[in-house]
């Protein structure tokens, strides 16, 4: 008994001073007028005002809050409109100065045009330890970073290069339509398999199974440990980075085996994909796919961890973030069924009822268009993104950023801005619509996929896969609401807490627009080879 106590002393006592040396390194900053925010308390500051979830809302409280109040007359006349509109804050986190951008301007202004000192990650100590580093999420700005971005853009960051994997995503959403037709009831689990199993085509040339498929459930688990592992509150490491050095046995390290078994699925899910692929091409059976097509004799060692890696971002990037958005478009649906019907008006009109919607019919389906837009505005997906880094001091609208600060773009208050939305929290495409009388609002395809140096590669891939689903989905599809004995559900407008943020689940009613629709739900599709 008395040993424990003893060893728990010593774990404490070593830990404080750990801590204690930590905070004051941390504090030893410019005193320097930095963005205004709460008042923190001293040694932890504004650890007890972080939110535990949904952050990015009370993120924009502060700035309505906080940002009020101009730090000097002389500010107050040169940077009046960001102080007033509370579009930029900042709080420090036992000494770490975290920012938060409130405004499309701003951050524009400090994550694009000064990209080159405001690209980095935050140093997540549990997702390092994980072998998160090497993903392109959260590797660090500098030389393999870019090289990453440019083997991106080759890859799939032009619509010429993205062109060949379209059919792809159009007998993907076809199946998806017979999966939905067949099962409604089943609609969140439709649309999280076939965003899995588009990307995994696209990817890796893999056709998944349509039950339990290992690659399509390893991918989840792995997301999910990296949601938990990014949280910068989700582990004392991440705030103390320090601790990581302490050795497994220690107490309190519980975290260390728990980065160990997570490394391990990392580790699983880079590497099974892609010798899969090469066991495909060595017998002569390999698909197009984004990794077949970079792999060759040629390649070097570095050059195959890269196409490795890359391609799992893709599923990384990827996937969760287009089920969240087509979910979203089918709860827009049910709540505004005057945009449904608007939408399935232009598609009748322009492509009839003999076949579904292509790609190349996009350009003659501006509403449809608009109607994406929508969806991409309407339900922020990363609402908060991912923080960015700056790797030099620097004056922001008057205010001084340290070295090392964390950047956190605000996306979904940039997206509900009154100021730039008519009543932002309305489902209406008609605001993207240009006419004689008004301009288009701000295109949130410039907000929605981050900024910068850091915005999503696999953006375009996403857009095509959203579009594609709306599309097809109103060609063939009325969305209702459910009912039974009587009564009508009538579905929320919230959404879950995360990096990645899904509508709260819902039912509806989902049918055939026609007998014509369900023969066009009901016929063969090309099978993946022919793509």
């Amino acid at each position: 008994m008395f040993n424990s106590i003893r060893t728990l002393d010593i774990s404490i006592a070593f830990v404080g001073l750990i801590l204690a040396w930590h905070l004051f390194r941390r504090t030893r900053r410019s005193t320097a007028r930095f963005p205004p925010g709460p008042r923190g308390l001293p040694l932890i500051g504004n650890l007890l005002d972080m939110p535990s979830e949904k952050e990015w809302l009370t993120f924009a409280k502060w700035g309505e809050k906080y940002g009020t109040v101009p730090p000097s007359e002389n500010m107050a006349i040169k940077y009046a409109h960001s102080i007033l509109q509370g579009d930029i804050t900042s709080i420090s986190i036992l000494g770490q100065r975290m920012v938060v951008i409130n405004s499309v301007q701003i951050a524009a202004s400090l994550l694009d045009k000064k990209g080159l000192i405001s690209s980095d990650r935050p140093f997540f100590a549990m997702s390092e330890l994980i072998g998160w580093k090497n993903g392109l999420a959260l590797m660090p700005y500098g030389a393999r970073f870019r090289n990453f971005r440019r083997l991106a853009h080759q890859l799939f960051g032009s619509n010429m290069t993205m062109k060949p994997f379209l059919p792809m995503v159009e007998l993907g959403t076809h199946r998806f339509l017979k999966r939905v037709s067949a099962k409604p009831e089943g609609l969140s689990a439709h649309i999280r398999k076939t965003a899995g199993a588009v990307i995994l085509q696209i990817s890796h040339g893999y056709t998944i199974q349509e039950e339990n498929d290992p690659f399509v459930n390893l991918a989840e688990e792995v997301m999910n440990q990296f949601s938990l592992a990014t949280v910068p509150s989700g582990f004392l490491v991440n705030l103390i980075p320090i601790l990581r050095h302490i050795p497994e046995w220690f107490p309190g390290a519980g975290f260390k085996r728990t980065a160990r078994e997570w490394a391990s699925t990392l580790n699983e899910f880079i590497e099974r994909p892609h010798n899969y692929v090469k066991q495909e091409m060595a017998a002569g059976k390999a698909r197009l796919s984004l990794t077949s097509s970079h792999l060759g004799d040629g390649v070097s060692a570095e050059e195959e961890c890269d196409i490795k890696w890359l391609a799992g971002a893709l599923y990384a990037g990827g996937a969760d973030t287009t089920v969240a958005s087509v979910y979203a478009f089918f709860k827009a649906m049910l709540l505004y069924p005057e945009v449904q019907a608007k939408a399935q008006a232009e598609i009748d009109a322009v492509i009839g009822n003999d076949r579904l919607p292509r790609f190349d019919d996009r350009e003659r389906l501006p509403y449809v268009n608009a109607l994406v837009l929508e969806v991409l505005r309407w339900h922020t997906v990363a609402p908060a993104g991912v923080p960015h880094c700056v790797t030099e001091d620097v004056v922001q609208s008057g205010y001084f950023i340290p070295k090392g600060s964390l950047i956190i773009a605000n996306i979904w208050k940039m997206l509900h801005d009154p100021t730039i939305y008519n009543e932002p929290f309305k489902f209406n495409p008609d605001r993207f619509i240009r006419t004689e009388t008004k301009e288009p609002e701000l295109d949130p395809y410039k907000v929605a996929f981050g900024f910068g140096r850091r915005i999503c590669p696999g953006r375009l891939l996403a857009d095509a896969s959203v579009f594609m689903s709306c599309a097809m989905v109103l060609a063939v599809f009325d969305i209702s609401k459910y009912s039974e004995n009587g009564v009508v559900f009538e579905p929320d407008t919230e959404h879950t807490a995360g990096v990645v943020s899904h509508p709260t689940p819902f039912k509806c009613t989902i049918q055939a627009r026609s007998r014509k629709a369900l023969d066009l739900i009901n016929e063969e599709s090309l099978s993946w080879e022919m793509c």
